[in-house]
């Protein structure tokens, strides 16, 4: 069919405001439509166009050569050109000349041709015609001029070429670039159609379509296409616009790379020259933009890629290992595996893994063999711990052989070496490789876990949380993979238990081992039985500990060592109770405390426990102190372990025994007084109880005078203030006013030491007025009687004559209250 041409030319000279007027229209071409088109023919000069140029001059200024969708869905190709006028038009003897083609919508170039093909075209037009011309974009058969040459342009523009392509692949999308179009700085617009011309062979035909362009303009930033260009005078307005600029007409940029993997790949494939790849990759399944198939295709034809590009490839091929003939798959393999790469990365080796299993079983040995040696090479030398290693008979033959001649001395080195710490991936890796090669360390196996297992405790702890450790998938693995590894592994981890039974049963949490088979393993069961017996018994921590003790399924009595990770995992972070520790001494002899070292947790139980209530009464078996009976028996049963301040306070929760239980030794103050100091730092509860039943026993009626002689002289500020808070209790004020006996007592000790140091006689002298006073006035008159009769039986005349006078003025001041009141209310 015959498409309709546009002319339009600058305006005629007195045409004010105009920039042209249309000269030809074609048919089926509608004014609405004009009004669109005719924005898109303008033309506008460079700068410093000369006055009168000359031929040459005229031929190297640029022309705009357009490619649009009109609204319509239409489409107009144009070539917009500066011709020479004498009459005057857009600058001093230059005018222009838009020759435009319309296709109507669904209607395709002449020969199913692309747009930028008519670049070249011998039909465009400088001038209006008189009658039918050619239509221009009527093309010769075979490739047009725009085409020749591509591959000398791709090199030279090497530097700009990867990140031009995917601005350019970006730029081609369904969803356009939001009005930014990708701005091409040449000197010469043809430059910019080769751009163009690079872009219709590199992208697929749909994506080609959707690139409307325009290789010249003044005003980039008011352009619709999607690519245009524009010379290096107009590159700072493009910038200034906050478009995609590529100034391709300076110095190369230092880094012209791109994060886009296909762009990358598509700038190798044109530097080498091999533009006809493009077609066989899109013939390969995939996304249209995918970089594996580019990059298989490359790789195949014998073009070296970067690290990013092999992975791509790599990662296609292990996804689709049905998608590549024989021969094809044995040209990647041998790409992927060449001995002269050597920017291998991570992710690379991590397809190149994935591709091996894909591929084995599938390929014969011969083909997979050097991928399965460069990725144990590199587990071994590159210290790489995800990869997916092969299985022991990829290696059957001599490939396997020569793999592991090579790299058996330095795994065997690795792995003896004592001076560093591996990470638990790396050594599980190395185990793993040993193993596939078949690389015998039996030897050096005990030592090899015995570093192993600390390693797993520490780096499982700081990862934190209680997520599955990173290495966990990889040990396991290991652990299903070598029985002799799995054994000694968890030998290992149960002779750590009883040192850090607490760590050991939170990996355990995290990560499930196996050893539900016959091995002993008493320490690693009690740690995996903890979790479940708190979440059933809750805080009775008795109850657990007799349960992870029978999880062990050994007798502390045969293995002391289970006592030891029972009491780490119950009371890890605390000391005992005093009736948990009863239940702990007495569970197990001396002997196996001893061995365990679980005696010190009875030590703690004993010193930290809490202080008591003074008891109501007098000595009896209703104040027994299981703390102090408790320092009894650790004093007796570990003689030879407990020493330091850790002996000095039980025996001091000894002498608090004797104290309240029976008779101890003379000096008790001076004891009190010494034990404290050797206990320093003494725990406050332990200071306080120890205070407590000495002065309950200087307040009974029956201690002896010496000790009571020695306390009051002894002067020590806090055992006499302990004095005065218990003679203060509501049992003693009771016992006063009940018991005459017991307060004609209190009376001769209060009163019988008026000079005994600074301390006493202010505290005696506040008892008397404000604890005995009170105690009296409330006693009959038989009682008072009694009081008075017991101190002067006790002591002499004089003092029953000194109780009177202090009774007395007690009476005078009552009497001497009343009669005021009396006075006050008459």
């Amino acid at each position: 069919m015959s498409l309709a041409q546009v002319h339009y030319t600058s305006a005629a000279p007195g045409d004010e405001g105009a920039v042209g007027r249309f000269t030809a229209v074609g048919p089926g071409v509608s004014g609405a439509l004009l009004a669109e088109i005719e924005p898109l023919l303008r033309y506008e000069l460079p700068e410093g166009v000369a006055d009168r140029p000359s031929d040459g001059e005229l031929r190297s200024l640029p022309q705009a050569f357009t490619y649009a969708v009109l609204s319509d869905g239409s489409r107009l190709v144009s070539r917009s050109a500066p011709v020479r006028d004498t009459a005057g038009g857009v600058g001093p003897g230059v005018r222009f000349h838009a020759h435009a083609v319309h296709l109507p919508p669904g209607v395709p170039l002449p020969g199913d041709r692309l747009p930028v093909e008519a670049w070249r075209s011998p039909h465009w037009m400088a001038v209006t015609p008189g009658g039918a011309i050619p239509d221009p974009l009527t093309l010769p058969p075979g490739p047009t001029a725009v085409s020749e040459g591509l591959d000398d342009f791709a090199v030279s523009r090497g530097p700009w070429l990867a990140a031009v392509l995917a601005d350019l692949r970006r730029a081609s999308e369904p969803t356009e670039s939001g009005g930014r179009p990708v701005v091409l700085v040449e000197r010469q617009c043809a430059d910019v159609a080769r751009w163009l011309g690079l872009a219709s062979v590199t992208l697929p035909r749909e994506s080609t379509e959707r690139l409307t362009f325009t290789t010249y303009t003044r005003r980039p930033g008011s352009s619709a296409a999607r690519v245009v260009g524009v010379l290096p005078e107009d590159a700072e307005a493009a910038r200034t616009a906050g478009l995609w600029v590529h100034v391709c007409a300076e110095q190369p940029p230092s880094d012209g790379g791109t994060d886009d993997t296909w762009a990358a790949t598509a700038a190798r494939v044109w530097r080498r020259r091999s533009p006809e790849l493009f077609r066989e990759a899109r013939e390969l399944p995939g996304e249209p933009f995918a970089a594996g198939p580019l990059a298989v295709t490359a790789l195949c034809a014998g073009i070296a890629l970067g690290p990013d590009e092999r992975a791509a490839a790599a990662g296609w091929a292990a996804d689709r290992p049905y998608a590549l003939d024989a021969k094809r798959t044995s040209q990647l393999v041998e790409a992927l595996t060449s001995p002269g790469i050597d920017d291998r990365t991570g992710p690379e080796f991590d397809a190149a893994g994935r591709l091996f299993g894909a591929l084995e079983g599938r390929c014969p040995a011969a083909v997979t063999a050097p991928l399965a040696a460069m990725l144990v090479t590199e587990a071994v030398r590159g210290g790489n711990g995800s990869l997916e290693l092969p299985r022991r008979d990829a290696f059957v033959g001599p490939e396997g052989a020569a793999v592991a001649e090579r790299l058996a001395p330095e795994i065997l080195t690795e792995l003896s070496d004592t001076a560093g710490t591996r990470s638990v991936a790396r050594t599980v890796q190395l185990l793993r490789v040993a193993r596939l090669l078949g690389v015998d360390g039996a030897d050096a196996l005990p030592g090899i876990v015995d570093r192993l297992a600390p390693v797993l405790l520490t780096e499982a702890a700081a990862e934190g949380g209680t997520d599955t450790p990173d290495f966990a998938p990889a040990l396991l693995e290991l652990l299903d993979e070598q029985f002799e590894v799995r054994t000694a592994l968890l030998g290992a981890l149960d002779r750590i238990a009883p040192r850090d039974p607490g760590a050991v049963a939170r990996f355990l949490e995290r990560v499930t081992l196996p050893f539900t088979g016959t091995q002993a393993l008493p320490h690693l069961r009690m740690c995996a039985e903890v979790p479940g017996a708190m979440a059933t018994l809750g805080g009775d921590r008795a109850a657990v500990w007799h349960r992870v003790l029978r999880a062990a399924g050994l007798s502390p009595f045969a293995e002391p060592l289970v006592l030891r990770t029972a009491v780490g995992l119950v009371w890890e972070d605390r000391a005992p109770t005093v009736e948990e520790a009863r239940l702990l001494l007495d569970a197990a002899t001396s002997d196996a405390h001893r061995v365990a070292g679980t005696w010190a947790r009875l030590v703690d139980a004993a010193l930290g426990a809490p202080a008591t209530e003074p008891p109501a009464t007098g000595p009896s078996p209703a104040s027994t102190d299981e703390a102090a009976a408790l320092a009894h028996d650790l004093l007796r049963g570990f003689p030879g372990e407990i020493g330091g301040r850790e002996r000095a306070g039980l025996l001091l929760l000894d002498l608090v025994r004797e104290l309240r239980t029976g008779a101890p030794e003379p000096g008790w103050a001076e004891t009190v007084r010494t034990l404290c100091a050797q206990a320093e730092p003494v725990e406050p509860a332990l200071r306080e109880r120890a205070h407590a039943a000495l002065v309950e026993r200087l307040l009974a009626p029956d201690r002896p005078g010496a000790e009571l002689y020695d306390f009051v002289h002894g002067d020590d500020t806090e055992l006499i203030a302990a004095y005065d808070r218990t003679a203060r209790t509501e049992t003693v004020r009771t016992r006063l006013r009940t018991q005459p006996a017991y307060a004609a007592d209190c009376f001769t000790v209060w009163t019988a030491h008026p000079h005994a140091g600074r301390t006493w006689p202010p505290v005696a002298a506040a008892l008397l007025d404000e604890v005995l006073r009170p105690a009296v006035r409330a006693m009959s008159a038989e009682d008072v009687a009694e009081v008075e009769a017991t101190v002067g039986r006790t002591g002499s005349s004089g003092r029953a004559d000194a109780f009177r006078t202090w009774n007395r003025s007690s009476t005078l001041g009552r009497l001497g209250r009343r009669i005021a009141g009396r006075v006050r209310r008459g």
